[in-house]
């Protein structure tokens, strides 16, 4: 698993860390029952206080993603959380939303940020 978090981004980077963890289950990235580094291993790879990383952990097993067994680490849950159909789709749509703004912030129109999108489906 390779994270990368950016300081000067908008969100606190313990919600970085938590989205490319849950896009990485998502995606398939990591495995259920997979075990994840460390708080100090991943907070000394992305240099960063291992209290933050923490923090991103015990956020994501309160969330049903992930799950610490005392002495051995954290790992993926293999039960993962299934979010309800309603809210789900409003969670699509607000990404969405989201990626529109972005996309005209940087000049791109509609058309390329559908391009965009088939691009990355593949």
């Amino acid at each position: 698993m390779h994270l990368i978090v950016h300081p000067a981004d908008e969100l606190p980077i313990y919600r970085q860390i938590m989205r490319q963890i849950t896009e990485a289950i998502v995606t398939g990235g990591l495995q259920p029952g997979e075990k994840l580094p460390s708080h100090r291993d991943l907070s000394e790879e992305l240099v960063i206080a291992p209290l933050t990383v923490k923090k991103a952990y015990d956020e994501l097993e309160l969330l049903g993603f992930l799950e610490t067994q005392r002495g051995r680490g954290t790992y993926v849950c293999v039960n993962l959380p299934q979010p309800a159909e309603g809210r789900q789709l409003e969670q699509v749509r607000t990404a969405a939303r989201e990626l529109l703004s972005r996309g005209y912030l940087a000049g791109l129109g509609y058309p390329e940020i559908l391009k965009i999108l088939e691009e990355e489906k593949s």
